[in-house]
């Protein structure tokens, strides 16, 4: 049960940081953090979250990273259901969180977005159906290479978190423009269950493409990362 405590903490904080984020500064008077200090912002907590729980449950914050690992042989089946489900039910936690304090200042309109990830109409920058789905896939594939190579036993020790951090930092800044970036059905949901109408109706998208995207991380990992063994 710690394990899956850290999971629900840690994907809490996922979405309040990275989603609060979007909400609440992205664009504020004047002194907005825009795209950048959005992107950043999702990085900073996975980093912040795999050095505090790292050596609890691993830190995967995301259905897709754990599916990701069981695939690339470093998780184990029978986790998999409790873990999504934690790291599900602390993503809505944070967005009844962030909803409650978004919805202090007068004039807030959940239906604006709500930092939810869509495509079509409601993509930031008008992108297509396939082109988010494949934004989705590739960039949680080559999130999957970063995790599982950052956390290699051959990989320098210790730095994992910075590598892990950087890189959805780095996912973030190449693709808000197209999603509003998913890369996780916890953060997606746990948004999307609050604005509700085409949130809800483009949700599966950002559960279908990262899962796959993920496996495919896990399966080109077990590839270019065996050690012959």
């Amino acid at each position: 049960m710690k394990k899956y405590g850290a999971e629900f903490i840690g994907t809490f904080w996922l979405v309040l940081g990275g989603c609060g984020s979007a909400v609440l500064a992205a664009a504020f008077p004047d002194v907005g953090i825009g795209l950048l200090g959005v992107s950043l912002a999702f990085g900073l907590t996975v980093l912040t979250m795999a050095f505090a729980i790292g050596h609890i449950s691993g830190c995967h914050l995301n259905p897709a990273v754990s599916i990701g690992l069981f695939v690339g042989g470093r998780f184990e089946a029978k986790e998999l259901v409790p873990y999504i489900v934690a790291q599900v039910l602390g993503g809505i936690a944070a967005g009844g969180v962030l909803y409650l304090i978004a919805s202090g200042k007068a004039g807030f309109d959940v239906t604006a977005g709500f930092a939810s990830n869509g495509y079509g109409e409601h993509s930031p920058g008008g992108y297509s159906l396939l082109a988010s789905l494949v934004t989705e896939v590739v960039m949680t594939m080559m999130f999957l290479v970063i995790i599982l190579g950052a956390t290699d036993e051959r990989a320098p020790q210790g730095f994992a978190p910075i590598a892990i951090g950087l890189g959805l930092t780095l996912i973030h800044l190449i693709s808000i423009p197209v999603t509003n970036t998913s890369v996780n059905p916890a953060r997606s949901t746990g948004v999307a269950l609050y604005v509700g109408g085409w949130a809800i109706s483009q949700l599966w998208l950002f559960w279908i493409a990262p899962i796959i995207g993920a496996a495919l991380g896990g399966i080109v990992y077990r590839f270019v990362g065996s050690n012959g063994e």
